[in-house]
C-alpha cells in the first residue's frame, strides 16, 4: 500500500527552522582587545620608566630622519595631511561623540549609538589622556645640528600615546562594528579603507613631527583595543539593532490593510 502524500504533514516537518540571532559575545574578540590593552600598559610601563629616550628611541629616530618634513615646504599642509589633522581634532570628535550617534538614534538604533559614543570617549578620552598624564613623554625637538625639525601644529603635553592614532583605531573600528556581519562585501571595503586610514594616521603625526613611531603605532593599539572591548560590552545590544528595520521607511505600511 502506498503513502498518500497529498495528506498534510505534521507542522514540525513543514516548517523551516529559523536559526535565533547569535547574541552570545565572542569570546575571541574579548581576548584579543584585554591582550591589546595589555600590550598598550606594558609599553606605557617601558616608556614611562625612561621617557627621553625609551628603548624604541633608535627605531624612532631612524623614522623621524626618514619622514619628517620642515615647516618650509608645504606637503603638511595639503589635502590628505590635513584630513588627518582635522580627524583627530574637532570635526573628527564632531563627527564620532554628536553626529553618528544622533543620526542612529534618529533612526532608532538607539543602542548602536549608545555603543559608539561610548568608543569614542573610552579610548580617545581615558587610554589617550590618562596614560598621556601617566608617562608624560618629551615629542620630539628641534635640533638643528642633525637638521632635525620639531611639531608644525600647535600640541598639547605628552607624546605617547597620539591621541590622532588612538581616534583613528576608534573609529575604524566602532564603524565595523554597525556593518553586520552578512553585508560581507561592505565590511571588506571598509576594513580596506579603515587600514588605510590608519597607516595615514601614521604617516601624518610623524610627518609633522608630532609624535614619534612608537606614539602612534601603541595609539593604534590602544584606539583598536577600546572599541574591541566596547564591542564585546555591547555585543548582543548591536546585533538587536542590525536586523531593525528603519522606522520610517515603514510608515505607509502600518495604515495598509493586512491580507485576509
Amino acid at each position: 500500500m502506498v503513502a498518500d502524500t497529498s495528506l498534510p504533514q505534521p507542522q514540525e516537518a513543514t516548517d523551516a527552522v529559523v536559526p535565533a540571532p547569535r547574541t552570545r559575545r565572542p569570546r575571541a574578540m574579548l581576548a584579543w582587545s584585554l591582550g591589546l590593552v595589555a600590550a598598550f600598559a606594558l609599553m606605557g610601563l617601558l616608556v614611562g620608566l625612561n621617557p627621553a629616550a625609551p628603548f624604541t628611541q633608535p627605531l624612532d629616530d631612524w623614522w623621524r630622519a626618514l619622514v619628517g618634513v620642515s615647516a618650509d615646504g608645504s606637503i603638511h599642509t595639503s589635502a590628505v595631511p590635513m584630513f588627518f589633522q582635522h580627524l583627530g581634532e574637532g570635526p573628527g570628535a564632531l563627527v564620532g561623540v554628536v553626529l553618528v550617534p544622533a543620526v542612529l538614534a534618529i533612526v532608532g538604533r538607539w543602542r548602536s549609538g549608545l555603543f559608539f559614543l561610548t568608543v569614542t570617549l573610552v579610548g580617545p578620552g581615558l587610554f589617550s589622556q590618562g596614560m598621556k598624564n601617566l608617562v608624560d613623554r618629551p615629542r620630539p625637538a628641534v635640533d638643528e645640528t642633525l637638521g632635525l625639525f620639531g611639531p608644525l601644529f600647535r600640541v598639547d603635553h605628552g607624546s605617547f600615546p597620539s591621541g590622532h592614532a588612538v581616534m583613528a583605531g576608534a573609529l575604524v573600528v566602532g564603524i565595523a562594528a554597525l556593518i553586520p556581519a552578512t553585508r560581507r562585501t561592505a565590511r571588506t571595503l571598509w576594513w580596506t579603507v579603515g587600514g588605510l586610514i590608519l597607516l595615514g594616521m601614521v604617516w601624518q603625526r610623524t610627518l609633522i613631527n608630532a609624535h614619534w613611531l612608537s606614539d602612534t603605532v601603541f595609539g593604534l593599539v590602544a584606539g583598536i583595543a577600546g572599541a574591541l572591548l566596547m564591542w564585546w560590552a555591547f555585543w548582543p545590544l548591536i546585533q538587536r539593532d542590525h536586523g531593525r528595520p528603519v522606522w520610517f521607511c515603514h510608515l505607509g505600511r502600518r495604515h495598509q490593510p493586512s491580507p485576509a
